[in-house]
């Protein structure tokens, strides 16, 4: 009799061949990214290419582990295992490592990050800063062991001996070149006394060149209030510093002949052409004045000197009057308000002050009223204990208390009884 087996058995003997088969614990495939959309942690989408499609899974440790974007329709490289989804029964693979298809990945991230730095407006010309002509102080953001600072500073000494170059030591390859080339591009523009700075390494690789690429050097150079000169690798090489920087050389003695002058020729030629500026400035100038010391010898107040206070003296008459009617108008209805007020306030003030006086009179005869003294002389007495205060009941005296007995004409001591 014909056995028939549940789908999960099945499915579960699949995935146990899928586990044990050798030759599906690491697959190597290419393909294109497909149904690709960034999730927060662990990545599902899809690799494709004409004739089938594969579920790919990329756990989220490993794919931080990435150093470029994936896109839609992007060809990569895929090393992972085969395995199936039970609850599906589909088949998908659990990717362990990604790499683009055809270029490197570093050349992927170059290209996504010029992409990205570019829409920021970091590469616009409007933000190019033009060279000094005579740059007295040039800062060196480089290896201290390298042929750059040497081919940089016999150039910058030919030709402008009076430069100071100033080296700021720097790591240019290899883990932390980035950091330090930012951080010394950063420390030139905090001490703020440089005309031009001068970044820049031998040639190399691309990876030998990266530090070059890095986000946080591009930043600090659009970031520097010094001019920067770009020299990095050779002519054909290509870093996105070049394109952040004010202007790119493509060698270090190239960078030094932008950051200098050439002593003779062009301080000889600065010379000229200030002399010949300042002879057509000076010339317009006298040109100008004569011009107006001309016009002005014919004006009628070097003619007749007398007529240039005609209308001065028309103008103060005018005003004079104008004063004199405005202060006699102002008196009258001064004199005016002062009538009317006198009138209205002498009742009133008169009324105040009989008001005042009555109150008085009143305020005086109420005092009278209250005087100890005349209470006294209408044949009443005030009782007075030891301490000196008035007794105003028997309940404030007891037995054997002395008291005085104040009359109009005098004081009587006496005992309570």
């Amino acid at each position: 009799m014909t056995e028939y087996l549940s789908v999960s058995t099945l499915t579960k003997y699949l995935k146990a061949k899928f586990d044990r088969d050798p030759y599906l614990e690491r697959v190597y495939l290419t393909g294109e990214i497909s149904n690709f959309r960034r999730r927060p942690n662990h990545q599902y989408f899809a690799l494709k290419d004409e004739g089938a499609v594969i579920q790919a899974t990329m756990w989220a440790g490993q794919f931080r582990k990435l150093d470029f974007d994936l896109e839609e329709g992007m060809k990569v490289l895929a090393v992972g295992r085969i395995s199936i989804y039970p609850p599906s029964g589909s088949y998908s693979i659990n990717i362990e490592s990604l790499v683009p298809d055809g270029i490197g990945a570093l050349a992927v991230k170059f290209e996504q990050l010029k992409k990205k730095l570019m829409a920021e407006g970091l590469f616009d010309n409007k933000w190019k800063q033009a060279l000094p002509q005579f740059s007295k102080k040039i800062a060196v953001v480089t290896s201290p062991s390298g042929a750059v600072i040497r081919d940089i500073i016999t150039t910058a000494q030919r030709r402008f001996p009076m430069s100071e170059i100033v080296l700021y030591p720097t790591k240019v390859q290899g883990s932390g070149a980035a950091e330090e080339i930012a951080e010394n591009i950063r420390r030139a523009n905090r001490r703020g006394d440089f005309d031009v700075l001068i970044i820049g390494r031998g040639g190399g690789s691309i990876e030998d060149l990266w530090g070059f690429n890095e986000e946080v050097v591009v930043r600090a150079i659009f970031e520097s209030k010094i001019p920067v000169i770009s020299s990095v690798g050779h002519e054909t090489d290509v870093t996105l510093a070049d394109f952040a920087a004010d202007h790119r050389a493509a060698t270090p003695t190239a960078a030094a002949e932008l950051a200098t002058p050439n002593t003779k020729i062009d301080l000889l030629g600065w010379t000229a052409d200030q002399e010949k500026r300042l002879f057509n400035r000076l010339s317009h100038l006298i040109t100008i004045r004569r011009e107006r010391l001309e016009k002005l010898s014919t004006a009628v107040v070097f003619r007749q000197p007398e007529r240039l206070y005609d209308g001065h003296l028309q103008k103060l008459d005018r005003l004079t009057e104008r004063l004199n009617q405005l202060t006699e108008v102002k008196v009258s209805n001064l004199s005016h308000r002062y009538a009317l007020s006198k009138e209205r306030l002498l009742p009133a003030y008169a009324k105040i002050v009989e008001n005042r006086k009555n109150r008085v009179e009143r305020l005086y005869q109420s005092l009278l009223l209250l005087d100890i003294s005349k209470i006294k002389a209408r044949g009443f007495s005030v009782l007075v204990d030891e301490k000196g205060k008035i007794v105003k009941s028997v309940a404030d005296v007891k037995m054997g208390d002395r008291l005085d007995v104040e009359l109009a004409d005098g004081k009587i001591k006496v005992e309570v009884k």
